[in-house]
């Protein structure tokens, strides 16, 4: 009988282990079946209107000037939007402003050939775009969803759909501007007075200053050397450095690397991070110039504005 009682007990284990292995298949089937049903492509559309749209982008902001009283005009900076993806309920893409990068997600009106876009919001400089296709410009208007984060929480766009390309060629113009304009700094000069002969100080604002060799050494090209660098100023290999970033597209966060590159026409930023995309010939370069910056001095001179 004990014996019996035995086989009962094992048989009836060996069935539910068997019930509990065909309920996990089950299980596993279905969650197969709900994974293929969540997977199903939704088609794009729009394909056309893919890419990159860069330009204006324009708010009313308080001006400090130098000298004078502060006063309410228009401020002007750059702004890349990037329509990556168009569905029938949904737009996704990502805008480049002052360097940040930011996702977005919104809807397209085929009637009216018009997106409305909104940023994450998790962010206090985020907000909604509303914007009208016309061929290949895109215009309208940036509401901010926090109006009291940012000076101009209405801002106007008029951009132009650009394409992106790497090309090692890609240098300044030798008619850009080569004064670093953000980082003035204060020099105590000395001065003599003809009539009295006494020598009196004051403080001059002074600002950086590049030279040619910026349009001269290209560090996607060449190879180079400490000779290369040793009689440059700092100014110069910062440019030469970020010259590289600049062809591949980087979106720059300092004001002064952005004043640079957004004289030339080429210049599109498309993302924060391509370090990925560097050559490495241009990553040993990158290396040698860093080594160099750290100690190098800078030109200063006086400028008006």
């Amino acid at each position: 009988m004990k014996i019996l009682k035995l086989t009962l007990i094992s048989l009836f284990t060996i069935s539910l282990v068997s019930c509990k292995k065909e309920a996990k298949a089950t299980d596993s089937s279905n969650d197969s079946l709900i994974a293929k049903k969540d997977s199903v492509v939704v088609p794009e559309i729009h394909k056309e209107y893919y890419g990159i749209y860069m330009g204006d982008f324009a708010g009313k902001e308080m001006i400090t000037p130098e000298i004078g009283e502060e006063y309410e005009g228009d401020v002007y900076k750059k702004i890349s939007l990037k329509i990556n993806r168009i569905t029938k309920d949904s737009v996704y893409g990502q805008s480049i402003v002052n360097g940040n990068q930011r996702p977005f997600r919104g809807v397209f009106n085929e009637e009216t050939k018009s997106f409305v876009l909104d940023e994450p919001g998790n962010d206090k400089a985020d907000g909604r775009f509303e914007v009208k296709l016309n061929n290949d410009s895109l215009t309208g208007k940036w509401n901010a969803f926090n109006k009291s984060a940012v000076k101009a929480p209405l801002k106007t766009l008029k951009l132009i759909k650009k394409e992106f390309v790497y090309n090692p060629n890609f240098m300044l113009n030798e008619d850009n501007d080569l004064i670093d304009w953000e980082n003035p700094k204060d020099f105590v000069e000395k001065y003599t007075d003809e009539e009295t002969g006494k020598t009196e100080t004051y403080t001059a604002s002074k600002n950086r200053i590049a030279s040619d060799a910026v349009f001269k050494i290209n560090a996607s090209k060449q190879k180079l050397t400490e000779k290369d660098l040793k009689n440059l100023r700092k100014l110069d290999m910062e440019i030469i450095k970020n010259s590289v970033f600049a062809r591949h597209g980087y979106a720059f966060k300092k004001q002064t690397y952005r004043n640079f590159f957004e004289q030339t026409d080429w210049y599109i930023p498309v993302s924060n991070n391509v370090d990925k995309d560097l050559s490495p010939m241009e990553k040993d370069n990158v290396a040698l110039l860093n080594r160099f910056i750290k100690y190098a001095e800078d030109k200063y001179d006086s400028f008006g504005r």
